[in-house]
């Protein structure tokens, strides 16, 4: 007993003068030159509240470990078998949800202090869309993503059409009668007739409001040619001022997430937003001025890193020439091309198709980085998006298993299966602890009614019945080099290779579902979105094996299951070869591809990726293509040493020029903030040339 006693002792004196050196190190050593401090792209760590946050994650981690953690899960994780993410919010809370606008506007709702009423405007809808991200970011440490971004701001546009077609209507009569209160006129004439025919006026004029209309504004004395030249004036001004409006309200929703310093540690949300799919001419509306105002950029031209904007491709809505929403697709070509975002997720691969039922909630949606939520074994009629999220992930360090297998395949499944069963046990440690939470704890997800159910729960509730919703998710880091270390090749070089990393993600996939069937809850595999981590394992694991070609001989491991960033490969190929993993992992996936040149003088090309993956049953993909600015010119593109433009040089006493590059999933406007393993990373990353088209020079 003594023995153990001191060997506690001993180990909370480390822990102790261990937190003491990272404190000091976060005070006074500058981001440039701690590789913790980039750990999060995010967050600028030399400014006050990003040090704070840094105390405040650095000594609650250290917590976390010595005194809360099972001894084997916190020695698992220290050591580089898992790594348990956002171990700084163990005990506080969960990850991510897909916040349903309808459903929260509806009545209007609270942050804490006075209700916000229902918006009346499309321009309040952006302004509280905004509130919302950032109300459900304080009550969660990961993303916050809107499920409905399109269908709920459609009824931002609707009431404001009706407005406006009301006073253009009454402006018509003033400019065109003699009549003397045509304001109150046209407000009681327009109320009768939205009481008698129980339609408003909106984009998609009904007939028989139309009529009804007309006949009112006859029976108030106007001649039947002055009340066809009225309502022709109403329409043509109210659809441009609501366009109008509407872009105006995208323009100061993309301005306000790229600006709102208000999560912790002074970073920007997290946010996210689907669209794409509503086919209503106020929802397209919606879309068209998202894709215009994120195209046109921030005030002087800056490329937008927030919202991640995801367009939804579907047969039959926008995939194809004569779909209802086949120009709003091209648009969002035309706009990824130079800004980079939107993404592209597809609700035909079957593993997304086989939960879609023709309604808003049955479309798969995806938070920014990647994460997805879809089934529901806890509840089989639930099988929706909104509402729901992510409660914790932790990863599995597949290359270190690969290594220690040394080409043994029996041997690497006997070690996964003992890394899957540590894992389980440790989410199920964590979702207790999250479970004993209560309403009160989280005041906005809970106390608001965004995550599914908790409408029905009291504030001095827990809420253990209503997260069983959300998803426990084994990740996995390094398929490449773990495959390297096998078999002596990655998925790019052999088709033996492919055939085993389909296998051991397989596995873990028939792993999550046995555990999800026996237990009833939503346990899945997710190709884990690694920034810190990618750096973190192969530092570990070259101390530990030493220097390995193809497995620990770079500064970082290759996320989840991608062909590796360095290997010739063309984009189909890429495609191909990646998309079978989407099918399995079904809590997150995604894929990338690396453009050369211009993308904006090549289209077509890009437009040829998007149309693989969707063929090839990619669940959600991007493409990644340089875009630099001059923030002294203000010149947008490409930029190599020197400004296209102005043809000043890189680092001549002016601000740098600006590098926008894609980490983990979301965008970051200086490489600076990148942490070393991320800067290999995209150094190393090499471009894919697109069958078919030529390369740009």
């Amino acid at each position: 007993a003594y023995i153990l006693y001191r060997a506690q002792r001993s180990r909370v004196r480390h822990m102790n003068s261990a937190l003491m050196q990272t404190l000091k190190d976060i005070t006074f050593t500058k981001a440039t030159d701690s590789d913790m401090k980039r750990e999060n792209a995010n967050i600028d760590a030399d400014t006050a509240m990003g040090t704070m946050l840094k105390y405040g994650s650095e000594a609650s981690k250290q917590f976390y470990e010595m005194c809360v953690i099972d001894p084997e899960f916190a020695k698992a994780h220290r050591e580089g078998d898992i790594h348990i993410h956002d171990m700084d919010f163990y005990t506080l809370t969960t990850t991510c949800c897909q916040i349903e606008l309808k459903k929260l506007f509806h009545g209007g709702f609270c942050t804490g202090h006075g209700v916000l009423r229902e918006p009346n405007d499309i321009s309040s809808y952006c302004a509280l869309a905004c509130i919302a991200i950032q109300s459900n970011q304080n009550d969660q440490h990961g993303g916050q993503a809107i499920c409905d971004f399109d269908y709920g701001l459609a009824d931002g546009v609707r009431k404001t059409y009706r407005r406006l077609y009301k006073k253009h209507l009454a402006e018509a009569l003033d400019l065109l009668t003699d009549m003397e209160d045509e304001r109150t006129f046209v407000q009681d004439m327009l109320a009768k007739v939205e009481e008698e025919t129980d339609k408003i006026a909106s984009l998609s004029m009904d007939e028989e409001y139309v009529a009804a209309v007309h006949q009112g504004l006859v029976d108030g004395g106007v001649s039947e040619d002055i009340a066809q030249k009225a309502m022709a004036y109403a329409v043509k001004n109210a659809t441009r001022d609501t366009d109008r409006t509407t872009f105006q309200g995208m323009e100061a929703l993309v301005h306000n997430l790229n600006t709102m310093h208000s999560r912790a540690g002074a970073q920007t949300p997290f946010s996210s937003v689907n669209y794409g799919t509503d086919t209503s001419p106020e929802g397209r509306m919606v879309i068209k001025n998202m894709l215009l105002a994120t195209e046109e950029g921030l005030g002087s031209g800056e490329t937008p890193i927030f919202p991640v904007q995801i367009f939804r491709v579907k047969e039959g809505i926008n995939y194809n020439e004569g779909d209802p929403n086949y120009d709003l697709f091209k648009l969002a070509i035309r706009c990824s091309a130079k800004r980079l975002f939107p993404n592209f997720s597809f609700l035909d691969a079957p593993f997304n198709l086989q939960y879609y039922k023709g309604t808003p909630e049955t479309e798969v949606a995806y938070m920014g980085c990647r994460t997805r939520v879809m089934s529901n074994v806890f509840d089989k009629s639930r099988e929706i998006t909104p509402g729901r999220g992510n409660l914790s992930f932790t990863s599995i360090n597949l290359p270190r298993l690969g290594i220690r297998a040394k080409g043994d395949v029996d041997l690497f499944f006997d070690l996964l299966d003992q890394k899957l069963d540590l894992v389980r046990r440790q989410l199920d440690e964590r979702f207790e602890i999250q479970c004993r939470k209560h309403v009160y704890n989280m005041p906005f997800l809970m106390g608001q009614g965004v995550w599914i159910d908790s409408e029905k729960l009291k504030p001095e509730d827990e809420v253990r019945e209503v997260l069983k919703h959300g998803t426990l998710s084994i990740g996995f880091i390094g398929l490449a080099e773990c495959l390297k270390a096998l078999v002596g090749k990655h998925h790019g070089e052999s088709e033996e290779a492919q055939k085993l990393g389909l296998e051991i993600i397989g596995h873990m996939r028939a792993f999550t579902d046995k555990v999800s069937n026996e237990t009833g809850l939503n346990y899945g595999v997710i190709a884990t979105p690694a920034e810190g981590l990618s750096g973190r394992f192969v530092r570990m694991d070259r101390a530990r094996f030493g220097s390995i070609e193809g497995v620990t001989d770079r500064d970082f491991y290759t996320n989840g299951f991608h062909i590796p960033v360095y290997y010739d490969i063309n984009a189909f190929k890429k495609i191909e070869l990646e998309a079978p993993y989407h099918a399995l992992t079904n809590a997150g996936h995604i894929s990338y591809i690396e453009l050369d040149g211009d993308s904006t003088e090549n289209l077509d090309a890009f437009e040829a990726v998007i149309r693989h993956m969707k063929e090839s049953g990619i669940g959600y993909g991007s493409v990644n293509h340089p875009v630099d600015r001059d923030p002294v010119c203000g010149y947008n593109g490409i930029i190599n040493d020197v400004c296209p433009k102005c043809g000043r040089h890189e680092g001549d006493g002016n601000p740098n020029f600006e590098r926008i590059r894609r980490i983990t999933g979301y965008l970051v406007g200086t490489l600076d903030r990148f942490n070393d393993g991320k800067r290999a990373e995209e150094a190393a990353r090499v471009k894919h040339a697109v069958p078919g088209f030529q390369t740009q020079e």
